[in-house]
């Protein structure tokens, strides 16, 4: 048997830890397998989300199925809250997106998450069904606008923890979550080079090749030299590129007379 060190109602580390101003609440209305609950909790925690609302689960609350799924996201701050109603489970919402894929013939705004999803109010709830029907339609028609995927219309059926995960992305894009990246060196934006220092680059390249007997025959010279100029300024040169571009003309414009001394002797 398995015992529960906490309470698996409502327990977690709570909303206010995590990083996010007002995230919205996710909210499973009727999910059935632990497996997808548990994958649900561990892309929401992915994406710093941590208000996950279950409507009468199928099995029940805990599940021990969910458990292997959410690779310690319970632990690490998603709060689970069980209701048996959809009208607890957005009491407290400002603002409700149902999600969906099949038309449902509603006046009701339909969004992309690319439009719907930065212009969250606070408050927010967004709706998925359970695996096998979806939402119903009385569910559907108190949200205030439906949010559909740009899926395959011949093939839309999603699983549940895709369709949330989808949704996690386009809210951390949003947010302009960067990852692990996010104080990362490696996104340091290197000065621009300017004109001078590219042109310098290109002629000390041209004086090498011209030296190296590159522009042949000679009535093609211009043409070649305006050739290489556009290519290379099409590649948005940095100041360390040049320098290190240099640094290797010069290297083989060294290796060149070597080979010529070593030819001669």
């Amino acid at each position: 048997m398995i015992k529960w060190p906490f309470d698996w109602l409502n327990f977690g580390f709570g909303v206010d830890e995590m990083s996010n101003n007002n995230p919205p609440a996710m909210i499973l209305v009727e999910p059935q397998l632990g497996e997808n609950i548990g994958s649900v909790a561990r892309v929401m925690l992915n994406y710093s989300l941590s208000d996950l609302r279950l409507v009468r689960p199928r099995d029940g609350w805990p599940n021990p199925s969910a458990i292997p799924m959410a690779a310690g996201a319970f632990d690490s701050g998603v709060f689970v809250k069980v209701v048996d109603t959809f009208e607890e489970a957005v009491e407290d919402r400002d603002y409700v997106l149902a999600t969906t894929a099949r038309p449902r013939g509603m006046n009701k705004p339909i969004l992309s998450p690319s439009v719907a999803i930065p212009e969250l109010p606070d408050q927010a709830g967004i709706v998925f069904g359970g695996e096998q029907s979806g939402l119903s339609n009385p569910i559907v028609a108190v949200a205030d606008a439906i949010l559909t995927l740009p899926v395959n219309p011949k093939f839309a059926s999603l699983n549940l923890s895709m369709a949330v995960g989808a949704i996690c992305y386009v809210l951390g894009e949003a947010r302009g979550n960067r990852g692990r990246f996010e104080n990362s060196t490696q996104n340091t934006q290197e000065r621009a080079a300017t004109k001078k220092e590219l042109l310098g680059m290109l002629q000390h390249l041209e004086v090498e090749l011209d030296a190296a007997g590159y522009f042949f025959p000679p009535e093609k010279t211009e043409m070649m030299k305006l050739n290489i100029r556009n290519a290379f300024a099409k590649a948005n040169w940095t100041e360390q590129e040049v320098r290190t571009f240099r640094g290797a003309i010069k290297a083989l414009s060294k290796g060149r007379g070597q080979a010529l001394k070593q030819s001669k002797s």
